[in-house]
């Protein structure tokens, strides 16, 4: 409806769920029908009444950006129906790393399971640090610099791209302990007539893909100056699509080691 007040000729919404029987009768109730058609189902198995589109807009971002992969069905519609000079909205985007210190959640959360009562119970500990965690992280907590380790022309990028391993580096700004690794991500809509976007650092304003949180297996004393270098690597699972593989190694100056697989779903 904002797109036909705007102007648009012709609009075709699209989704699967039965939400789009009440976007139905919303577009009617507002007398919209001539110009915006609901069409109920996927991407992938529907058709449009037309060849091409001028503009694609979705809303596809999962936690870490990637999670759900919906980001493969704007590149199904972009390549099968977006004209040649037409835009995307988002059109770029990138995932980013940090360093927090997080002694609290880690002491109530993590280590609560190393004596339950008396009994250990390091088997539940061991799932929790495999599971991400998806929270609002306080900007008091980022204890190092951040590093891009994805980022994403929605122009030009394939689903092969989404598969990704790359380094990061990350330096650490004051003396403290190291518990976890942050991921967030922004996106921007570069063909809007003044540059847009968002981001959902957590030195901004949460947002309710809040931030993805990576546990260590044990906390790193660091100081100011500090490196902390790694490989990540991120893959879809192949037992379901829509979960991520992720896998981290780390590595200091001064001996620190850790490879871990987490497991997003």
């Amino acid at each position: 409806m904002f797109a036909a007040d705007t102007g648009a000729k012709q609009i075709f919404g699209i989704d699967c769920a039965d939400i789009a029987d009440a976007a139905t009768e919303i577009i009617k109730e507002n007398g919209f029908e001539d110009r915006i058609k609901i069409i109920k189902g996927k991407v992938e198995e529907i058709e449009l009444p037309t060849k091409k589109v001028d503009i694609i807009i979705s809303e596809w971002m999962g936690y870490f950006l990637l999670y759900e992969s919906m980001v493969d069905t704007v590149l199904y519609a972009r390549d099968k129906w977006l004209s040649e000079d037409g835009i995307l909205m988002p059109d770029h985007a990138r995932i980013h790393l940090c360093a927090i210190e997080d002694e609290r959640f880690r002491r109530l959360k993590l280590e609560f399971w190393d004596d339950v009562y008396g009994y250990k119970m390091s088997f539940i500990k061991n799932n929790a640090l495999t599971e991400p965690l998806v929270d609002v992280v306080s900007p008091n907590q980022i204890i190092s610099s951040s590093d891009c380790i994805l980022e994403l022309d929605l122009y030009t990028i394939t689903v092969f791209d989404l598969d990704f391993e790359t380094q990061f580096s990350l330096q650490f700004i004051q003396k403290d302990f190291c518990h976890a690794l942050v991921g967030f991500f922004d996106v921007t809509y570069r063909h809007c007539h003044k540059l847009t976007g968002f981001t959902t650092s957590p030195n901004v304003e949460y947002t309710h893909w809040k931030q993805t949180v990576f546990y260590l297996d044990k906390p790193i004393r660091v100081k100011e100056g500090d490196l902390l270098l790694g490989i990540i690597k991120v893959t879809k699972n192949p037992h379901n699509y829509r979960d991520l593989i992720i896998d981290i190694t780390t590595n200091t100056s001064y001996g620190f080691h850790q490879e871990r697989n987490y497991l997003m779903r």
